[in-house]
C-alpha cells in the first residue's frame, strides 16, 4: 500500500505503528497520505518527549526547535543524533534518524492541507511540553507525580487526541464531504470526544507502564476520593479498592465511544472508505474497554491488548457489515462494551 511520499516513508509509517497502519489502508486517498503524514510528525514529537534519558529542559528544547523548524519559523531541525542512540525500540529510532525526510514530505500538499496539519501538530507538541513540564524525564523508580484533577485530565486528552479529532473533521470536510452548517458543529464536538475516546483508553490501559516511569494520569483528587495514593496503584492487591473509580472512567470512555459511533452515522452512506477507517478504531476501543473492565489493570503482568487475531477478525466482520444494509449499526451495538450491573 502506497500511502504516503515514497516506500522509505511509507516503511516508517508502518514500522512505528501497530495499531494505526491498518487503519490507512481503509481511507479514501484524497487524505490518506496527510493523515499519515501528520501521525508520523507527532510520533517524532512522542519519542522526544517519552526518551527515558537525558534532562528535562533538554527534552523540551529539542521539542520546541523541531516544532519551530516544522512550522516554519526556523530554517534548522535539532540533531537528534543522540536521541536515536538511546532509543530502546529500533522503529522509533529509525524515524529519528530520518526526521528531515519525514518533514520534507510537508511540501508536497497544498497550502490549506498543509496549514491543517502544522496546526494540529502544534497543539499536540504543546501537550507533550506541558506533560514533560508537568512529569519530567521518564525516569524508571522515580517519585510519581500525577494529574490534579478531571479537568487536567480532559485538557491533556484533547491536546494529545482530541485535536486529532478536529484534524481528521476538517480533512473530511475540505476534501470528502458536505454537511449544513448546523450539522458541522456538532460533526467538529463528535470528533473531538472521539479522539479523546481513543485517549481514555490509552491511559486506562497503560497504568503499569506509567506508573513505573513516575507518571500517573488518574487525578490525584478522584483518587483521594477512594482513599487512594497514587503510590497505592502498584500494589495488584488494591483492584478492589480502584475498581469502582476505575469503572468510573470506562463509563466516561464510553460516551465518547458512543459519541464515536455518532460521528460515523453523520458521514453519507457513499463515503465507504471513510466509514471503514473511522468504525476499526472504535471496535478495537471497545474491545479494549470491555477486557479492561474484565481484567486486572493493576497486574503489571497481566497485559491487557486487543490481539492481532481479533483485529483481523474485526477487520472482516467490518467489510462484510459495510455492505449489508444496518450491518455497521448492529455490529457496532453488538460488540459495545456493556457494564455488568450491580
Amino acid at each position: 500500500m502506497a500511502v504516503l511520499i515514497n516506500p522509505k516513508i511509507d516503511a516508517l509509517l508502518e514500522s512505528t505503528s501497530r495499531s494505526f497502519y491498518p487503519t490507512l489502508k481503509y481511507l479514501p486517498k484524497k487524505i490518506r497520505s496527510q493523515i499519515g503524514l501528520l501521525y508520523l510528525l507527532a510520533r517524532i514529537a512522542d519519542t522526544i518527549a517519552d526518551s527515558r534519558e537525558g534532562e528535562t529542559n533538554d527534552l523540551m528544547r529539542v521539542l520546541k526547535e523541531y516544532n519551530e523548524a516544522v512550522q516554519g519559523r526556523s530554517e534548522k531541525l535539532p540533531d537528534f543524533s543522540k536521541l536515536s542512540e538511546i532509543q530502546q525500540n529500533e522503529a522509533e529510532a529509525e524515524l529519528l534518524r530520518n526526521v528531515a525526510e519525514v518533514v520534507e514530505a510537508l511540501g508536497e500538499y497544498s497550502e490549506p492541507d498543509k496549514e491543517k496539519i502544522l496546526e494540529c501538530l502544534e497543539v499536540i507538541i504543546g501537550g507533550q511540553i506541558m506533560d514533560l513540564e508537568r512529569f519530567g524525564v521518564a525516569r524508571e523508580g522515580g517519585e510519581i507525580s500525577a494529574l490534579v484533577n478531571n479537568e487536567e485530565m480532559d485538557d491533556y486528552t484533547y491536546r494529545v487526541a482530541g485535536c486529532v479529532g478536529v484534524f481528521w473533521t476538517k480533512m473530511s470536510l475540505h476534501h470528502l464531504i458536505s454537511l449544513g452548517r448546523e450539522k458541522e458543529e456538532e460533526f467538529f464536538m463528535k470528533g473531538i470526544r472521539f479522539g479523546k475516546a481513543l485517549q481514555m483508553i490509552n491511559i486506562l490501559r497503560d497504568i503499569p507502564e506509567d506508573l513505573r516511569f513516575g507518571r500517573c494520569y488518574i487525578p490525584r483528587d478522584a483518587l483521594s476520593r477512594h482513599d487512594l495514593t497514587p503510590e497505592d496503584l502498584l500494589d495488584k492487591k488494591n483492584i478492589d479498592k480502584f475498581r469502582p473509580l476505575y469503572d468510573e472512567y470506562l463509563d466516561i470512555t464510553n460516551d465518547h465511544l458512543d459519541a464515536a459511533v455518532e460521528y460515523i452515522r453523520m458521514l453519507p452512506e457513499t463515503q465507504f472508505r471513510l466509514k471503514a477507517s473511522t468504525m476499526l478504531p472504535v471496535l478495537v476501543g471497545q474491545r479494549t474497554v470491555t477486557l479492561l473492565r474484565e481484567g486486572n489493570i493493576l497486574d503489571s503482568a497481566d497485559k491487557i491488548k486487543v490481539t492481532r487475531e481479533e483485529m483481523k477478525s474485526y477487520a472482516k466482520k467490518l467489510l462484510r457489515a459495510l455492505i449489508i444494509p444496518g450491518g455497521v449499526k448492529r455490529l457496532l451495538e453488538k460488540n459495545k462494551d456493556k457494564p455488568k450491573p450491580d
